[in-house]
């Protein structure tokens, strides 16, 4: 892979990346099926000790047709501290990468990946989840496992990544 053109941009530190992607509630994939592409944004969980994002959806519809044609994806998760006014500049931090889509099938997976977004995504994940997961609600939801193949990032030099 092509590396960063603008070193002074690029975040060396893997710790760093993962805490941006932490930090996230929304990733955008790029996808790509006969020469035609096609991007959606989606909301996540991350699983940083088995490198992955998890992502539910619908059991059919283009994103679906497309990923079981062409599993490899392009995402980004940006944290956009805005413009700076009167100096041409823009403040964020942003990692890509590339990773590859399966969908789960056992319960138990799918249980753990919906436990994962939902800690990222609330504040009292523990209610959401009692209320939300259901042997019913399991069965019928589609879960798409991101396994993160490469990964790589930049940031304006003023935006602090707490880590």
């Amino acid at each position: 892979m092509r590396g960063i053109r603008r070193k002074e941009k690029e975040i060396t530190e893997e710790t760093e990346l993962l805490q941006i992607i932490k930090s996230c509630k929304y990733v955008t994939l790029a996808m790509c099926t006969d020469n035609e592409p096609y991007l959606v944004t989606l909301s996540y969980g991350f699983d940083e000790e088995n490198r992955c994002m998890y992502f539910h959806c619908a059991n059919e519809g283009k994103k679906i047709d497309i990923l079981k044609q062409n599993p490899i994806v392009w995402g980004q998760v940006i944290i956009d501290e805005g413009y700076v006014t009167g100096k041409c500049d823009h403040l964020y931090a942003s990692v890509q990468f590339k990773g590859i889509v399966t969908f789960l099938e056992s319960a138990d997976d799918k249980r753990y990946a919906l436990r994962s977004m939902i800690d990222m995504l609330e504040y009292d994940p523990d209610i959401v989840y009692k209320e939300q997961v259901t042997e019913k609600s399991v069965k019928r939801v589609m879960i798409g496992r991101i396994d993160i193949e490469h990964i790589s990032g930049k940031k304006s030099k003023n935006v602090i990544i707490s880590v």
